[in-house]
């Protein structure tokens, strides 16, 4: 009787320890800060390219409110793009409902000619960015067109990590 009193005793202690265990780290997860942007976490800054790339091409006040221009436009013409994207998605899929399906091929090759034009508005946007550069950050600019892709990878985990 003492043998299984222990048991359900320590049962019991275990129960509650794993119950505080997971609302400690529901309570840590919901009531964390985050971090503010522009804030280095790990030695990374926090909102994304633009702060990594007027760091690494060392922009003046001027150039970074000319890059500011230049990144308002490109996220309104990725707004639009991502929206007629989500769209053709919805009427594509729609088509599932018809028999037969119709225009499932046409509305797949809208899609495919959608991210051309993605892939195109971020072409033309650092293009821009290359002409507010002056000729002694062309170098910089070099360094930072290899890695490129990282800026726009799907599934990535996160921009580049800033660098001297």
């Amino acid at each position: 009787m003492n043998y299984t009193m222990s048991k359900t005793k320590l049962l019991g202690i275990a129960v509650i320890g794993l119950l505080m265990l997971n609302f400690g780290i529901l309570g840590f997860l919901v009531f964390r800060k985050p971090p503010h942007p522009g804030e280095r976490m790990h030695g990374r800054l926090q909102d994304g390219p633009r702060n990594i790339i007027i760091e690494r091409l060392h922009f003046d006040k001027e150039q970074v409110a000319q890059y500011e221009l230049l990144i308002n436009e490109h996220q309104g013409a990725m707004r639009r793009l991502r929206d007629s994207i989500e769209n053709t998605k919805n009427i594509l899929y729609e088509t599932l409902n018809s028999e037969p399906a119709k225009d499932g091929d046409l509305l797949v090759n809208k899609l495919g000619m959608l991210q051309k034009e993605i892939e195109q508005t971020h072409y033309k946007h650092f293009t821009a960015l290359k002409k507010i550069c002056r000729p002694d950050q062309m170098e910089r600019f070099k360094k930072l067109t290899s890695e490129l892709a990282i800026f726009f990878a799907p599934g990535k985990n996160g921009p580049l990590q800033p660098r001297n």
